[in-house]
């Protein structure tokens, strides 16, 4: 059973941890009121979780990856080109359209 009348030492390295590990939003959840209101009145923990973000970016930075937007880039690309041929393309005219279910509808009377 987790400890939930945590001081503001042992709050700061739970949040180091789930920091670390990538579960704050399980460490949010295991706060109490009292906790969470202690967290939010105190500028202590606020420069502490500031170190605690800082430190963690600096120890994961050759980790962290840079997305590849090359496939969203090809299909920008693509959805472009669709986009220039069907403007090339001969536009049917609604008026055109409208003439042709016409006549069809009047061929499908007459047999």
């Amino acid at each position: 059973m987790p400890n939930t009348n945590r001081t503001i030492d042992e709050l700061l390295a739970d949040y180091a941890a789930a920091l670390r590990d990538g579960c704050i939003p399980i460490f949010l959840k295991s706060l109490t009121r009292k906790e969470a209101s202690l967290i939010a009145s105190s500028e202590e923990f606020r420069y502490a979780a500031q170190m605690a973000r800082a430190l963690n970016g600096v120890a994961f930075a050759d980790k962290a990856k840079i997305s590849n937007v090359s496939l969203f880039i090809e299909r920008v690309n693509a959805e472009i080109a669709s986009r220039i041929r069907k403007s090339k393309a001969p536009q049917r005219s609604k008026h055109s359209a409208k003439l042709r279910s016409e006549r069809e509808s009047e061929l499908k009377y007459l047999k």
